[in-house]
């Protein structure tokens, strides 16, 4: 005896489709993420440049300021902080908050975004 079987698909299709989405979405906020850290990267290279020529924090955190994008909840962390002598070493490290999924409302992932580079000071 056959059956008639043309549920079968919609059947399969809406079991399959919220994986799909959640793939889908999980690889477009993988990227947004990734964005997010070279951004970042790229910042911290050219203000931690600006530290090597003698600059101050102030200079620094504007610099900062001025160039990144997502600055909410920005932290800009520069050892050693000050004057700094010659030949010392200056670091500058940005931390990001970040959410991965974060269509899925309060199920979301938290995610801390680090970037930090390190010049001599001339």
């Amino acid at each position: 005896m056959i059956r008639k079987q043309t549920g079968q698909s919609l059947v399969e299709f809406a079991l399959l489709l919220p994986v799909f989405i959640i793939l889908v979405v999980g690889i477009v906020d993988f990227g947004r993420v990734l964005y997010t850290q070279l951004e970042l990267q790229l910042v911290a290279q050219e203000s931690v440049r600006l530290g090597g020529l003698g600059e101050t924090d102030g200079a620094i955190q504007t610099y900062v300021a001025n160039n990144a994008t997502r600055t909410d909840g920005l932290q800009v962390s520069i050892s050693p902080s000050g004057s700094r002598a010659p030949g010392t070493y200056v670091t500058v490290e940005l931390t990001y908050p970040e959410q991965v999924l974060g269509v899925l409302g309060t199920a979301s992932i938290p995610y801390e975004v680090r970037a930090s580079s390190t010049i001599r000071v001339e």
